[in-house]
């Protein structure tokens, strides 16, 4: 399980550049600031209590230590990635790590200008990072500045005191073995008090903080990874159905297909026959905390001139 993710950097020490279509991916947490612009599909979006739904052409924010979750509100959302570790601006802006936005989507706060302005420099990152022309290691940090200073400039924020951020890694650690839990236990009963016990919390408190720290209660989380498990085994032609929902935690084959049509307003049979061959080039990570699709750097930049196209429909729309 990989609830905190770590992030390489292959190209540049703190810059990670890349796109990402993604179906779900469940509660996590990354030390790096994340920014996402949606290029196709429209996300659902949970950070932390805060739910909303990105459109293409929005960007959204997600700080360090920040946990937050996502799933495509279609069949899928592909966005360009940008994470930027704090170390990458520590010398010009040590507080990069304690900041912390009031609004998670600058296009809902920053002037009309302001936004499209953001949007190019954005584009102008994603281009230089994945071209590698020669200097590109300072242009791609220079924009990744660039945007950094326009955020702060323009939206509001506040710096988080060292007692804010041990009190939200206090809360984020928790949270983490409550899913480290459930990872270890899905596929059986599973029972909260057996969490606050360990925790030496009252079964109240634990139940509290489960539906603050994941957004729903503890047993739809519980049935979330139970769902999740399931497609992972369907998606990898493992076994038949019947066994598939028994590896997966599910009392019964009903429960099972109820779970489907739920989500996905198909039977679990419909969704085993959906499910279409990944082309080679393609990266798909599927497990039980996310089904994602990745991409060479020659379907990057593909995607990039997509992306330029609708953003110059959109600025020419308002």
């Amino acid at each position: 399980m990989r609830e905190v993710e770590i992030v390489e950097h292959p190209q540049i020490d703190g810059l990670r550049v890349f796109f990402n279509t993604v179906h779900y991916r469940t509660a996590h947490i990354h030390r790096e600031l994340e920014l996402i612009w949606l290029a196709e599909g429209a996300l659902d979006v949970r950070i932390e209590q805060t739910r909303l739904r990105a459109a293409p052409g929005e960007m959204v924010l997600f700080h360090p230590g920040q946990l937050h979750a996502f799933r495509a509100a279609g069949d899928g959302c592909t966005f360009l990635c940008v994470q930027i570790a704090p170390e990458l601006a520590a010398h010009a802006y040590p507080a990069l790590g304690r900041l912390r936005f009031a609004q998670p989507c600058p296009g809902r706060v920053l002037p009309r200008d302001a936004y499209a302005a953001l949007v190019q420099t954005l584009l102008r990152l994603a281009q230089s990072y994945l071209q590698q022309r020669p200097g590109y290691e300072l242009t791609s940090a220079g924009c990744a500045c660039l945007l950094l200073g326009a955020l702060i400039e323009g939206m509001p924020h506040q710096l988080l005191s060292g007692g804010e951020l041990a009190g939200q890694q206090r809360r984020n650690d928790r949270a983490l073995r409550l899913m480290r839990y459930v990872d270890e236990n899905y596929t059986h009963k599973v029972n909260l008090s057996d969490f606050a016990q360990a925790e030496g919390l009252s079964l109240g408190y634990a139940s509290h903080f489960a539906r603050a720290a994941l957004g729903q209660s503890f047993q739809d989380y519980v049935d979330t990874v139970r769902f999740y498990a399931a497609c992972k085994q369907i998606a990898a032609g493992r076994g038949r159905l019947v066994d598939v929902y028994a590896a997966s935690g599910f009392s019964d084959y009903r429960y099972f297909s109820r779970a489907f049509q739920k989500r996905f307003g198909m039977t679990p049979e419909e969704y085993r026959r959906r499910q279409p061959p990944a082309p080679e080039e393609t990266h798909i990570h599927h497990s039980v905390h996310s089904l994602e699709q990745f991409y060479t750097r020659a379907q990057s930049l593909a995607l990039l001139a997509r992306c330029r196209t609708l953003a110059a429909q959109q600025n020419a729309e308002k």
